[in-house]
């Protein structure tokens, strides 16, 4: 038996996205850039994907650029800002709870004479929009706060965010890549100019992301070469995983969330009654597919290794390099211990979970529990 519980990482690809792809690998494989028929072909696949996709998120179809993910997304539009804005200031506010691609990316860019701000947030990883506004400075050309958090589930208020940056003149950016079609995302209600996000998230292919830029944002390429996706992302477009992505987000339904929503909250409930667990994130503002627990005094990559000894397969609350586990940064910065983060696990649904996997988790991790404390 196979229980995949780590969604947050990877998701499967859906039947209907795999189907809506292979034609553009066997039939039409055209370059989209070609102007033969096969090539007219395939650019209307493209154009069809980023349709739908700029409707779920109520963008302009001229607003979505295709990349090659989530970390490119999140690349280019932090650097792309800082860079076309360096005359204008040198200032970027981001928080301390970001994904690494976010992270990285903000040191890369001290190094370069950038100043970065890092938010504190509060027990739950919530960001404050209060302690955004107080940050800024006449210097400041970028705020960056991702919407939902990889790690814990955390929701955050980008609209309140959104508000203050477009009342100050300052570029906001939101790392959307969790949240995409599990929760509401508005680019223009919401005040956003640039949204990272990402298909293997949603039961779509690898490869492949997008940025949202909204119209009249400048931004600077980060790659020369041809004047594919409006003169900013240069290269061949990789038809196949685009239209899958857009099959992916176009087959999303509110029908999904709900049956993840009742299994996520069946699951923190049943595991909360095991001694000394504790959720991590905010009881109510998370995604509906996301829980994260920490287990006191149980080693979680003691736990991870024993529920995948019964097929049971789930993320640590660490970030593994190999051998080494290195302490996550989301649950220092919401209080945990350096012993208490490497005790959390982190279990992510999807659509195809079931509430019998459910219960045959709660009911081995029990057995795990109680055997790895009496060790």
């Amino acid at each position: 038996m196979e229980i995949y519980l780590d969604n947050g990482a990877s998701t499967k690809t859906d039947k209907m996205v795999f189907n809506s792809m292979v034609p553009f690998f066997l039939d039409n494989y055209a370059n989209s850039s070609s102007l033969h028929s096969e090539g007219l072909e395939a650019n209307n696949a493209v154009e069809k994907a980023r349709e739908i996709i700029s409707k779920k998120i109520n963008a302009f179809k001229n607003e979505i650029i295709f990349t090659s993910g989530g970390t490119e997304s999140n690349n280019l539009a932090i650097k792309g800002t800082a860079y076309s804005l360096r005359k204008k200031g040198n200032h970027i506010i981001t928080t301390k709870v970001e994904h690494s691609s976010v992270v990285e990316t903000c040191k890369h860019l001290e190094t370069e004479g950038f100043e970065v701000t890092y938010i504190d947030v509060d027990k739950y990883g919530v960001v404050d929009p209060e302690k955004i506004r107080n940050s800024l400075k006449k210097s400041t050309i970028l705020v960056s706060v991702m919407h939902a958090n990889n790690e814990i589930g955390t929701i955050n208020d980008i609209r309140k965010i959104g508000q203050i940056c477009r009342r100050n003149g300052v570029i906001f950016h939101t790392d959307a890549v969790q949240s995409l079609t599990k929760t509401l995302i508005n680019a223009k209600k919401d005040f956003l100019d640039l949204i990272s996000i990402s298909s293997h998230k949603i039961h779509g292919p690898k490869g492949i992301g997008a940025l949202y830029k909204r119209e009249g944002v400048v931004i600077e390429r980060e790659m020369d070469g041809g004047i594919q996706e409006f003169g900013l992302r240069a290269g061949t477009l990789n038809v196949p995983a685009i239209v899958g992505f857009g099959k992916a987000v176009e087959i999303s339904n509110k029908r999904e969330i709900l049956k993840m929503e009742k299994l996520r909250d069946f699951l923190i409930k049943e595991i909360l009654k095991i001694k000394n667990t504790f959720l991590n994130g905010h009881p109510k503002k998370r995604l509906c597919n996301n829980i994260n627990i920490f287990f006191s005094g149980v080693s979680g990559e003691s736990m991870l290794k024993h529920l995948d000894k019964y097929g049971i397969e789930v993320s640590l609350g660490a970030a593994c390099h190999g051998a080494e586990i290195k302490t996550s940064q989301v649950l220092k910065a919401i209080g945990l211990s350096k012993e208490d983060a490497t005790s959390s696990i982190r279990f992510t649904l999807s659509k195809f979970t079931t509430k019998k996997e459910l219960v045959y988790t709660v009911k081995k991790l029990r057995e795990i529990v109680g055997n790895l404390r009496k060790i």
